[in-house]
């Protein structure tokens, strides 16, 4: 009877198989990682393992793997391309290839040097695209969904998340992480949010922030106990981050702003509006709970962008 903790790969032989499941555990139990990020990095391998064994017409072995070359990594790099696949997507799977190489190395089984021997794909630096502050402002106010048939504990809580989101910056997941006890007290001035990597951080909210989400405590028919999550759904269980995705999509219909208006736009808007007003780049780094400066540092271009922009568009002999 087969294991049903190794994955049935029909392009792989059996061996290769139980290393690329015993590589996932190893990265699940040992690493931590969540299970989104192993299934992914399954999910990527696999398809790197099917493509080679379409490209060189045979079952893949681990002798074929260590047996590969510059140029069956690249075939496979540029076939990926040629489906539309970004450069950044392109990175994520080569690093999990190479990953996957690196266990074999140090387990003995196989020696996949040409993963290494390759140059990885530079991703396409895009700018993130804020709102403009009024419009920012505007995504808390509820009443402007008012003619949607939704309770009206809903839209008080779909409020309050967006007001966080760009009050404090936080990411969706960061947002919906918040338990009851956090709001605990008469005077919240922070909240301590669990970002990536499980790494805390002290996040201020704004008192208009705190006045909405107590607005939506008080309207909520559910019981909120002091572990449970703050914001919950229409049947009482945790909120999911797709119900704030449709919250945004209607406030974006109801305000005419274009697609990038995402919930992930707010946080991208906080960081943005704190330097154009003089924030300083090191405190907006801790705010936001980037792990390095020049990740925060983009946001100066965007405001730098938008300088250039009005200045083109404004002065007489641009």
């Amino acid at each position: 009877m087969p294991d049903p903790s190794i994955p049935e790969l029909p392009f792989a032989s059996a061996e290769l198989a139980a290393e690329l499941s015993r590589w996932l555990e190893q990265l699940s139990s040992q690493r931590r990682l969540s299970a989104n990020t192993v299934e992914a990095y399954g999910r990527d391998v696999s398809q790197f393992l099917r493509f080679l064994s379409q490209h060189l017409g045979a079952e893949m072995t681990l002798d074929l793997l260590s047996a590969l070359q510059p140029l069956d990594v690249r075939a496979f790099l540029a076939a990926r391309r040629s489906d539309g696949i970004s450069s950044r997507s392109l990175m994520r799977m080569l690093a999990g290839a190479r990953s996957f190489a690196r266990f074999l190395e140090r387990g003995g089984r196989a020696s996949v040097a040409a993963l290494f021997m390759i140059r990885t794909p530079k991703p396409v630096k895009t700018l993130p695209r804020p709102l403009a502050i009024a419009a920012a402002k505007r995504i808390t106010e509820a009443e402007l969904r008012a003619g949607e048939e939704r309770d009206p504990w809903v839209l008080a809580r779909d409020a309050a998340v967006l007001a966080l989101l760009y009050g404090s910056g936080l990411r969706v997941s960061e947002a919906l992480g918040l338990k009851r006890q956090d709001l605990a007290g008469d005077r919240t001035e922070t909240f301590t949010v669990t970002g990536k990597g499980n790494k805390q951080r002290m996040v201020p909210v704004l008192p208009r922030v705190v006045s909405l989400i107590r607005e939506y405590i008080a309207l909520c028919p559910y019981e909120l106990p002091g572990e449970g999550p703050l914001f919950v759904g229409a049947k009482g269980g945790p909120l999911s981050p797709r119900v704030v995705q449709l919250a945004m999509a209607r406030m974006r219909g109801a305000l005419g702003l274009p697609e990038t208006a995402t919930p992930h736009a707010l946080r991208h808007s906080f960081a943005t509006h704190l330097l154009a007003r003089g924030g300083d780049l090191r405190s907006v780094q801790e705010l936001l709970g980037h792990a390095s400066l020049s990740t925060t540092q983009v946001y100066t271009a965007v405001d730098t962008d938008r300088l250039l922009e009005a200045y083109r568009n404004a002065h007489p002999r641009a």
